[in-house]
């Protein structure tokens, strides 16, 4: 089944997780909506330097450092995600206590991991 996934933290260098993961995402055919600061072109998709607001996102895969992440808050949450993952050194309490308390399920796991064992 296809889980629409925002990326945020999307960017163009090949030697990131968040390019490594746009990719592997669309390999494994789940559309994704990606976000970041520079604009840019990834896995077919644009990188957004705003904040766009698709419609049944199933996942929001992070990629920024948690002081980053504050900016986003507002803009996550109504976005009203089932899930946020929280990929290594993103992970957050304050977010996910704000993400759990608007019914948005939480996981701290690597969304490559994920996609290799079959599990995203």
């Amino acid at each position: 089944m296809s889980k629409k996934t925002l990326i945020l933290g999307a960017t163009t260098n090949p030697s990131r997780y968040a390019y490594l993961a746009a990719n592997k995402l669309v390999a494994h055919h789940h559309e994704i909506v990606l976000v970041g600061i520079k604009p840019g072109v990834v896995a077919g998709a644009t990188i957004h330097i705003d904040l766009p607001t698709p419609t049944d996102i199933d996942t929001v895969t992070l990629y920024l450092n948690p002081e980053r992440q504050k900016a986003y808050y507002d803009y996550l949450l109504s976005l009203h995600p089932k899930r946020i993952i929280f990929n290594p050194g993103t992970e957050n309490d304050e977010l996910t206590a704000l993400a759990q308390q608007n019914g948005i399920a939480t996981e701290e796991a690597c969304t490559l991991v994920l996609l290799s064992l079959n599990e995203y």
